[in-house]
């Protein structure tokens, strides 16, 4: 039976860095195989990664689209996660506001309004004004 993953097991499954918490989150997605994850979690997770524990963008990129590709996890809406990616990949943009503007695109709610200049860049967003 399938199930979702909260930001701290996805992080547990990706760094194995808490051998207990690794091993339990194993456990939980051979169980539960696929694990459902949300655009809230990859979100959460690239920033943790980025900030908490140093990824450079191309080291975020290429666990990000391992995800994609890994048969023990159900991204939500991986089509929109492919769109981030896409962007992200050609952009100076974080991953979480390439996901916001997919997100947006999806629901066909573009433009995106920002005061973000490197997420203003990008083609289905506005950037409004100058950022504080």
């Amino acid at each position: 039976m399938a199930a979702a993953a909260d930001t701290n097991v996805l992080l547990r499954l990706l760094l194995e860095d808490d051998d207990e918490q690794a091993r339990a989150a194993r456990a939980f997605q051979r169980a539960h195989a696929p694990l459902f994850v949300s655009h809230v979690v990859l979100a959460e997770a690239s920033w943790v990664l980025t900030c908490g524990y140093g990824f450079t963008r191309e080291k975020l990129r290429a666990v990000l689209e391992m995800l994609v590709d890994t048969d023990g996890i159900s991204l939500q809406e991986p089509e929109v996660v492919q769109a981030a990616l896409q962007s992200f990949r050609s952009s100076r943009a974080d991953f979480s506001d390439c996901l916001i503007l997919a997100v947006a695109e999806s629901a066909a709610m573009a433009p995106l309004a920002t005061f973000d200049q490197k997420l203003g860049n990008l083609p289905g967003a506005r950037k409004l004004g100058k950022k504080r």
